[in-house]
């Protein structure tokens, strides 16, 4: 059975193993710490079953059980070689390979045209301010991580999030430009469409 790369939380596990042996708790929190819930989506449950599916694959093992206090035993996962040369693939194919994707804004702004101009002009100076704000708090975050001493490797996702979304401002701030303006290629029809 062949494992499928499709959920972006198991290329997670296996990376954060091929740093040490953890606890699915233990990933949980070094996940929240580094800040990666910003781009893989993380919850307990989601975190077991993917667990689970890269044990059945023999992609990572049980490799001890630790008990503290009261608490119940926990199991301590590691990476085997078979996890650390699917890590690899997976990554160089991630980063080599452009996939499609199917963003929600791309959805909506296809189909912009179906809203009144003014209408649309409002929604989209909303998303304007909203990824301006968006752009603030991502420079924060880069600056404490920073000031922790942490190099630019250890957040480059963030980095790559920070050019994705001065180029989403810069289109924004363009289109509603051109739709004040009345300058959109179309526009006549598009207002003509909704008076």
């Amino acid at each position: 059975m062949t494992f499928k790369r499709t959920n972006p939380l198991a290329l997670a596990v296996l990376a954060l193993l091929s740093e040490r042996p953890m606890h699915p708790y233990e990933m949980a929190q070094t996940m929240r710490e580094r800040h990666q819930e910003e781009v893989i989506k993380l919850n307990y449950g989601s975190l077991y079953t993917v667990v689970e599916g890269l044990l059945k694959h023999g992609l990572i093992t049980a490799s001890a059980t630790q008990k503290a206090g009261n608490r119940p035993e926990r199991t301590v996962y590691a990476v085997t070689d078979a996890g650390t040369e699917e890590l690899h693939d997976w990554l160089r194919e991630l980063i080599a390979v452009p996939a499609k994707e199917y963003p929600r804004f791309e959805a909506g702004i296809s189909l912009v045209g179906l809203l009144p101009p003014d209408d649309a002009l409002v929604v989209v100076e909303q998303r304007e301010a909203a990824v301006g704000e968006q752009i603030v708090a991502l420079a924060t975050l880069i600056e404490e991580l920073k000031g922790m001493g942490l190099p630019q490797l250890a957040w480059i996702e963030l980095d790559y999030r920070m050019a994705v979304l001065r180029a989403e401002r810069s289109w924004l701030t363009g289109f509603a430009a051109s739709v004040r303006k009345g300058t959109v290629g179309g526009y006549d029809n598009w207002e003509d469409k909704h008076r």
